[in-house]
């Protein structure tokens, strides 16, 4: 007698089942998940209602303002400045600078990749 086929159809019918599981798992998880995503959900605050959005000045809206800034000098020594022996420890505040013009790179000037002139070739 040949039992080649009860041992073919044994090994697919465990396969069966191990996908069959696998898929229930899969199910089970995601219904976890979208259960967690709910309560979660229901601790956020509301959102706002539209009395409660903000509203614009009554001077108008704010508009962005423009300076050049100038950057703190760093002392002059003879031995190298590290940043702690620097006034503030290196976190020295910018000011206003006098120009109110923004600057501009020059004609033929290297501001960027492919911005000027043949390189150092």
């Amino acid at each position: 007698m040949d039992t080649a086929w009860m041992d073919i159809a044994a090994a697919s019918g465990a396969l069966a089942v191990g996908l069959l599981v696998a898929g229930v798992a899969v199910t089970a998880l995601l219904v976890g998940a979208f259960a967690l995503g709910i309560r979660v959900r229901r601790r956020e605050p509301r959102p706002p209602r539209p009395d409660e959005q903000p509203r614009l000045p009554e001077q108008g809206p704010v508009h962005e303002v423009r300076e050049n800034r100038e950057p703190a000098e760093v002392p002059r020594s003879d031995h190298r400045v590290t940043p702690h022996e620097l006034p503030a420890h290196g976190n020295l505040p910018t000011r206003p600078g006098p120009s109110r013009k923004r600057r501009r790179w020059s004609a033929g000037g290297s501001g960027s990749f492919g911005g000027g002139g043949p390189g150092g070739t």
